[in-house]
């Protein structure tokens, strides 16, 4: 998408027009440029109340001969928040046909700057398809870029400016954690996202990437990355990536689970639906776009994503229920179901942080069916071991309206999961009861401890389980993969808070 910021008074194709809940008719300031013929339309339906403003409505105005006019309802003012801001700027772009055009022109005399920004900021994260694999044209769709001029007052102009253009870098990450999501896993294993992020990286000198490949985790013992991937003819790495390596640390650390296609391995899943686990890599998926995100909006200072790559099927040489393996952290785990593999790869990317001089850690991952259960596909849940960096990831999920929920990491569950008869660590809990709580305690035992050698270094775990895909109330997204915390950890990181 194309974005100018200006204050012409002229109507470049599709004038979009965002109408609050009870608002009159345009006033003289606000028509100018708009032709007769269509401000008369305009007036018409808001005067007879046909169209009321109401949150998330729209309304296409054809006229004859002044051209076409989308109408933006946005609800009523004094219940307006940044998420219903941006919705409504998503409406746009969900209901625009072929017939409006690629050349839209947005007027609003009645948003402050940052509403503006915000309602294309909604226009820019739901202009998302994933088309790369259709080759049917659909008369009804034009793939042309969006061309889009905002126009506003002269003194909101280097705002909003600033604004949409922090928000546009930010997005190209969003739209690449859900590429990553959304590509078929035929075409999107381990070593080839690998790839992905060696060719990222050879077009920036301050961004580092270094691949663990399948035979140096196998000598270094990340027997959870190892067994997990083993069954698979398309092994299993792990993918370090390293923003502005020369600036001191410690850093943050960024983990996520990247199951490329997950069977389930030897304890199979059923057939129904396992089309989407392709998602169980959208927690790596969002590593990328993160540091993307943090590439385009020129961070400058150090931070660490670590992505955990693997294929879990199952075959001869797959791994068994009730094998015990070593992980790097030197720890060994009963494998009680290979469908709880995440946790394992991440075990050994967890213990790997500790290597590397962060400040803290946080983990996402589509790790359980149970934080779909207990959240649904409102919020992720979130544990963690320090409360201060709960708080501040909360706040910035808040901030970005991409709910995080804190669940309890009791010390119960953690003796559940270090109750093995025969291993240091179970990778699965007694029972169903609390499974993503269990799921939370087990990543626990591996998160190591900082350089005092006493205290664990702060971390949160995300299951994004609920999040990653499949949300119907996500109006910024038409399908798949959502790219679910790229601007939640972007906040964070850059913010500060």
């Amino acid at each position: 998408m194309r974005i100018n910021v200006n204050q012409n008074e002229n109507v470049n194709g599709t004038l979009i027009l965002p109408f609050w809940q009870g608002s009159g008719t345009l006033s003289d300031e606000e028509s100018t440029g708009i032709h007769r013929a269509l401000k008369k339309q305009i007036d018409t339906v808001i005067e007879d109340q046909d169209f009321k403003g109401k949150l998330g409505s729209t309304m296409t105005l054809r006229g004859t001969e002044g051209g076409k006019a989308i109408l933006v309802g946005l609800g009523k003012k004094d219940e307006s928040s940044t998420e219903k801001m941006r919705n409504a700027g998503a409406s746009v772009i969900s209901m625009r046909k072929a017939s409006h055009g690629t050349e839209l022109s947005l007027r609003s005399n009645d948003l402050s700057a940052d509403e503006l920004s915000i309602f294309v900021e909604g226009m820019m994260l739901r202009n998302y398809d994933y088309d790369e694999y259709i080759t049917v044209t659909d008369e009804d769709k034009d793939d042309s870029e969006i061309s889009l001029e905002v126009t506003c007052s002269e003194e909101m102009i280097e705002s909003v400016t600033h604004s949409i253009q922090r928000m546009k870098q930010i997005t190209s990450g969003v739209h690449l954690a859900r590429d990553l999501g959304n590509c078929p896993p035929n075409d999107l294993y381990p070593m080839a996202y690998a790839q992905k992020a060696l060719d990222w990286a050879k077009n920036h000198d301050h961004v580092n990437v270094n691949i663990i490949t399948y035979e140096e985790a196998l000598s270094q013992g990340m027997g959870g990355l190892v067994g997990v991937g083993m069954g698979s003819e398309r092994k299993p790495c792990m993918v370090i990536f390293e923003i502005n390596p020369n600036q001191p640390g410690p850093s943050p650390c960024i983990i996520g689970k990247g199951i490329t296609f997950d069977t389930g391995g030897i304890s199979i899943k059923p057939s129904p639906k396992m089309d989407e686990m392709k998602y169980d890599m959208h927690g790596s998926a969002t590593v990328f776009g993160l540091m993307k995100a943090l590439v385009e909006t020129g961070w400058g200072e150090r931070v660490i994503g670590i992505a955990c790559m693997a294929e879990n099927m199952p075959s001869a040489n797959a791994q068994r229920p009730g094998d015990v393996i070593k992980t790097y952290s030197g720890k060994t785990v009963e494998v009680l179901n290979t469908d709880a593999e995440g946790r394992l790869v991440l075990a050994d990317g967890l213990w790997k942080s500790g290597e590397l001089n962060v400040e803290y850690i946080i983990d996402l991952a589509t790790l359980t069916g149970a934080v779909v259960v207990a959240l649904g596909h409102e919020a992720s849940g979130m544990w963690t071991n320090d409360e201060t960096l709960g708080n501040r990831l909360h706040q910035a999920g808040k901030d970005c309206d991409e709910l995080i929920w804190p669940m309890p990491l009791l010390p119960q569950f953690e003796k559940e999961m270090t109750d093995s008869k025969i291993a240091d660590v179970r990778n699965l809990g007694a029972g169903r009861a609390g499974g993503s709580n269990t799921a939370a305690a087990f990543l626990k035992q591996f998160v190591p401890n900082g350089h005092d050698g006493e205290k664990q270094i702060p971390w949160a775990h995300l299951d994004i389980a609920g999040t990653a895909w499949g949300a119907s109330s996500n109006k910024l997204v038409n399908h798949g993969a959502t790219g679910i915390h790229v601007r939640t950890l972007h906040h964070l990181i850059t913010n500060g808070n």
